[in-house]
Parts: structure tokens; sequence; C-alpha cells
């Protein structure tokens, strides 16, 4: 276990932001990750768990407390069953499972971070949730001082949310497991209509794993959510924002606004999302609202591949940051009275 004091944070976030932590702790492996939370919560001191660090926002004040670096190691694979140190790098780890021939979360290339943040986030794209293979999550409860395992059903997931999100300061997650599906080398079932169309198939159909694969990283690098060091559009946290989910009342209200503003004939995108309610495009409202591709003049700006990432194009502070945030976030309530909610967790600020 590794401990340095007045550590910069700023490099281990894929914003590239924020002041440093009184100390930071690199654990290892699950009992070190243990050790360090229970020195925190002993002592009362504020703890900051990391892992791949790119959903976090960091305030340019930095954390005055205990940063825990999640770093351990671990791909234990058993059939169709995986199991993930959270500290496992989540990009190789889904490489691994195409080559393997498994199929279930191929359609989660490209994402950054850790293995460990995304029950924590449900993570998904194209298509695909972790929510749809997780079986069990392995978790420090900071509230019974216990090692539990969480079934699916426990971690409570929705949409980009999940139990570890309801109750930030209670769960260390320390391992991930999963159930992928042979399916003779192919993908799960498509979902999604552009990875569908890209391929030249028909949604729900199945492709090889590879293909699946490579299609999502050509996607995603095209929006610059692929992390890339030499390109600023990918210093971001990926998508800044959730897409919205509104009831029946909420969503009328916006497609009138939406007709009153762009034209009689203008239809947002909508896709059920349960009873009642629709689920909307954020990119979308962006866009409309003003906020294109490139969209700002100082060193945080929206990313020029895509309008649903923030960006800091070298330069930029935190602050720098959430000022393009708020002004966008204001702007499209103005526009369709709809209230982006951002999607990477904040630290020492908010919007």
């Amino acid at each position: 276990m590794q401990e340095l004091h007045d550590a910069p944070l700023a490099p281990l976030t894929t914003f590239r932001l924020g002041g440093p932590a009184t100390r930071l702790i690199t654990a290892t492996t699950d009992a070190e990750v243990i050790a360090a939370v229970r020195e925190a919560d002993g002592s009362g001191t504020p703890l900051l768990v990391i892992g791949g660090g790119s959903n976090l926002v960091i305030g340019d004040k930095g954390f005055d407390g205990i940063a825990l670096r999640i770093a351990t190691e671990g791909f234990a694979l058993d059939g169709t069953s995986l199991e993930l140190a959270a500290g496992e790098v989540w990009s190789d780890a889904v490489a691994r499972t195409v080559e393997a021939g498994l199929a279930g979360i191929e359609c989660l290339s490209g994402i950054p971070g850790s293995a460990g943040a995304t029950p924590i986030q449900n993570v998904g794209a194209y298509g695909q949730e972790v929510s749809s293979t997780i079986t069990e999550v392995i978790a420090y409860d900071r509230e019974t001082g216990e090692t539990v395992t969480m079934s699916n059903a426990e971690c409570a997931f929705s949409y980009r949310h999940s139990r570890f999100k309801s109750e930030p300061d209670r769960f260390v997650v320390l391992r991930v497991r999963f159930a992928l599906e042979d399916a003779q080398g192919l993908s799960t079932p498509l979902k999604y209509a552009e990875t569908a169309r890209a391929l030249g198939v028909e949604p729900g159909d199945r492709v090889p794993l590879a293909g699946a694969r490579d299609t999502v990283l050509k996607l995603r690098s095209g929006k610059g959510m692929v992390l890339d060091p030499e390109d600023h559009d990918t210093w971001s946290a990926g998508s800044f924002f959730t897409n919205p989910i509104l009831t029946d009342q909420e969503f009328a209200a916006f497609h009138a606004r939406v007709q009153e503003r762009l034209g009689a004939q203008a239809e947002p995108p909508a896709y059920p999302a349960g009873d009642g309610h629709t689920k909307t495009s954020a990119a979308w409202l962006i866009d409309k609202a003003g906020f294109t591709k490139g969209y700002g003049s100082g060193p945080a700006r929206i990313s020029t591949k895509h309008t649903l990432a923030l960006t800091n194009r070298g330069a930029a502070t935190t602050e720098d940051l959430l000022a393009l945030a708020r002004e966008v976030v204001a702007g499209v309530r103005e526009a369709f009275g709809v209230t982006l909610v951002n999607e990477p967790v904040t630290v020492g600020v908010s919007l």
C-alpha cells in the first residue's frame, strides 16, 4: 500500500482537473482497501474512493481527507461466470471476454474507468447495461463493518443508478461477478439502432463478437469517447448529462415547447421508459438549445465530436468546466423547460 501526502488528484481523472488530496493511499488488495476505509471511518476523516477517475469532477481546492485509489487486480473466468476485482481496467476486461468468445458486455467496449465503478453507475451504452449481466457485487459495508455479497436485486439497478449511488457513503465495491453467454462467438441481440445500422443488420440480430466490439469502438472514437491523451475531446467524463426521463405530463409540456420553438412539425426523440414515462435525448436538447459541437471560447468547451461531452482543452480549471455546465443547464431549461442532471460525481463542488 502506497501513501502520499498533498498528492495531485488531477492526473487520476480523465478530466485532468482538481486540486490535491491531503493523503492519497493506493491499495492493491481487498484487505488494503478495507484497512484504509476503516482507518478513515475510525478517525472521522473524509474519504474519497477513486477507481479509473472517469466519472469524477474534483474541485480546484482538492480534497481535505483520504483519497483511496483502488488498484486491485483480478480477472477470473469460470465457464461463463466472470469475477473482476474492482481495480481492473474495464475496457481491458471487456476485450478479454470477447477474446474468450463470451457475450454480454461487448457493446460496453472502450468505456474508460474501473470494473468496480460499473455497478455504481449501472454503466451502459449501445444497448447494453451492466445490470443485465451482473449477478453479485462484493462490497465492504461501512455501516456494519462487514464484507457483504449483494445480489442483483439488492443492488437496485435502474437507468444510470443503483443502491450504491443512492447510499454513496455506505458501500465500497471490492469485486463484481457477471454471468455471460456462450453464443458460439456471436454477440447478444443488438438493441441499439446505430450499432445495427453500422453493421448492416437489423436490431435484434446477432453478429460476430469481434465485429460488434470493433464497431462500437469506431462509433465511440468518432464521438471522442475513447481515451486518447493527444485528443482534448477525450479529456472529459464522456456523457456529462443523463438522458432525461419525463412523466407523461412533463413530456406533453416539453413536446409543446419543442413545437413552439422549432415549428409544428418538430418531433423530439422519445423512447419508452417504463409505465407513464418517456426518455428523451440530452444531446438533442443541448444541440437544439444552441450549444453545438465545439461551443465555447474558453479553456472548457463542448467536444467538437459530441454535444454531450464537456471537455478540458488543456488549461481549464474545474470552475471553468462548471461554468460551462451551468450555462448549458440554464440554456436547456429556458428553451425546453427540462433540467439536465450531471452524470459525473462532483467532489467539493456542485452545479
